[in-house]
């Protein structure tokens, strides 16, 4: 059974959306009858759609925590795990394909890439897929679960992923030692079919470009959201005669050394955040301080972790844990993420402050549950080992910050025992690219904030940066964006498009009581 990594995760989608069943009707190409057998007794000859080199079949994409599932066209498909040796180890990834309804779909493909790095693109699919509805009344759409994710292979220790000794909910403090321990115990059940290496953006982007051309090499309008915008940028850098258009949702420049700016960015969205409190009377005059009381509270967990009870909020059965200054740090930092979620921490620091813990730690329960079972914690090794942890430095500034300064040692643990891939020499370099562009941030992205937008849409002279206002990590699905995206695909042109649309977006009040917000 797969476990949450133990290390806050790194750039994750925490938007929780349900998809309902996409139900469509597929012309399909059925080969002639090759028997003689009567009717009554032969079997129905399997459904095909051949695309390019692939012949892909009907399938079911299942729905974490859901009956439902994503109808689908699958086609196995093969790579080799270590690109320098293609005679070596094949891997499989898997390959969807949810089929537009056109009868003539256009010939460009819409793709879709996940965050974490750890995400399945097939299982954060429903998080998005309202944003996507729009866009399959015209075109298909590749969903390619990155090598190390769902359905490619995964990296994931079958009992516990690597990370932070203990899980968060039971830390009291970093152990470095105790997390170099679980990594290697993780690399150890890893390394049994897989070399942890050959599991980075690098050899994802060259996966990409393979399964592109089994595709029959059409033009990719490609969506990356969260970590899945480095993979797209990568991409664009390596193979741009196979980029149609370009949409970044949750901005991670290629510039950026994942983690070094984690401690701040969330202590910036926090503080944006409880100025809105501070600036209305009714929750001002409930709450007072809400930074103020969240930094009272990890002061006294950091002199006195203890352990707390709570009822699921998905059974109602009791449950022990220990509330420390870093289960507080992962909590609110996962509060944060969203605008449903961030209009309830003053509400729920508060009660918390006031030893009512059940609001905080139930509501964090759901949001790391679900987020875990989608995220696999060895593939977001393999790409920060190789990647980052290297250009990671000590940041003692952050130490008084609610996040710390104990991530970046807890990477840099980790990234000794953990075995790294190569780089490209230009890898963290700026993407320059004429390709049409559309990069979207929320205005309180606690992880990915506004101005990294900024910074990737300097070398994108045909790109546009739009910035949500009130909105947090993942804005694709919030408001008329869906719209935007459609009308942005359809055209290829970002300059002209009309944004005022989102105008209208305000930021979710905050809640003074349970019951909502004050009228």
């Amino acid at each position: 059974m797969k476990r949450a990594p133990r290390i806050a995760v790194v750039i994750a989608i925490v938007a929780a959306a349900l998809a309902g069943r996409q139900w469509m009707h597929h012309r399909t190409e059925e080969p002639a009858a090759t028997t003689t057998a009567p009717a009554a007794t032969r079997p129905a000859p399997p459904r095909v759609w051949k695309l390019g080199a692939l012949e892909l079949k009907p399938c079911e994409l299942p729905q974490p925590h859901s009956g439902l599932s994503t109808a689908a066209w699958c086609a196995p498909f093969e790579v080799p795990e270590d690109r320098a040796h293609p005679d070596g180890r094949k891997i499989a990834l898997r390959l969807a394909i949810v089929r537009s309804s056109a009868q003539v779909p256009a010939v460009d493909m819409v793709t879709f890439i996940a965050g974490g790095p750890g995400q399945s693109a097939a299982e954060s699919y429903p998080a998005i897929a309202p944003a996507m509805a729009p866009l399959l009344a015209h075109r298909n759409l590749l969903l390619l679960d990155q090598r190390g994710t769902g359905g490619s292979h995964p990296l994931s220790c079958r009992d516990d992923e690597p990370g932070v000794p203990g899980g968060a909910e039971e830390t009291h403090g970093f152990d470095a030692e105790a997390v170099r321990k679980e990594t290697r115990q993780c690399l150890d059940q890893l390394s049994r079919d897989a070399d942890v290496r050959f599991y980075t953006t690098t050899d994802a982007v060259a996966d990409l470009e393979d399964v592109r051309r089994a595709l029959g090499s059409p033009k990719f309008d490609l969506l990356g959201v969260s970590y899945g915008t480095r993979v797209a940028q990568q991409y664009a850098m390596r193979h741009p005669d196979g980029l149609r258009t370009l949409i970044l949702d949750g901005i991670a420049p290629n510039s950026l050394v994942l983690g070094e700016d984690f401690a701040v960015n969330l202590d910036a969205a926090l503080k944006a955040q409880f100025a809105r409190c501070e600036a209305d009377e009714a929750c001002r005059a409930r709450f007072s301080d809400p930074y103020q009381t969240l930094y009272q509270l990890r002061d006294a967990l950091r002199a006195n972790p203890h352990k707390v009870s709570f009822r699921d909020p998905q059974n109602y059965a009791s449950v022990q844990r220990v509330l420390s200054e870093v289960s507080l740090a992962t909590v609110v930092r996962m509060f944060a993420y969203s605008p449903e979620t961030a209009a309830l921490l003053p509400l729920s620091i508060d009660a918390a402050a006031r030893g009512d813990v059940g609001p905080l730690l139930g509501q964090a329960k759901l949001l790391t549950g679900d987020l875990g079972d989608t995220m696999d914690g060895g593939m977001q090794y393999s790409v920060i080992c190789s990647e980052d942890a290297d250009l990671l430095q000590p940041r003692p500034q952050d130490k008084d910050t609610i996040l710390g300064d104990t991530m970046i040692e807890a990477f840099r643990a980790a990234c000794s025992v953990w075995p790294h891939g190569s780089r490209p020499a230009d890898f963290h370099e700026p993407l320059r690219s004429d390709v049409p562009a559309l990069l979207m941030s929320g205005e309180f992205d606690p992880v990915t904030p506004p101005r990294y937008g900024d910074e990737v849409v300097k070398g994108l002279p045909n790109g546009r940066h739009v910035v949500l206002k009130g909105q947090g990590h993942n804005v694709v699905a919030r408001g008329c964006m869906p719209r935007l995206l459609d009308r942005f695909i359809d055209k290829a042109d970002a300059k002209g498009l009309d944004t005022s649309c989102l105008d209208r977006l305000k930021p979710l009040p905050v809640f003074v009581g349970f019951n909502g917000a004050t009228p």
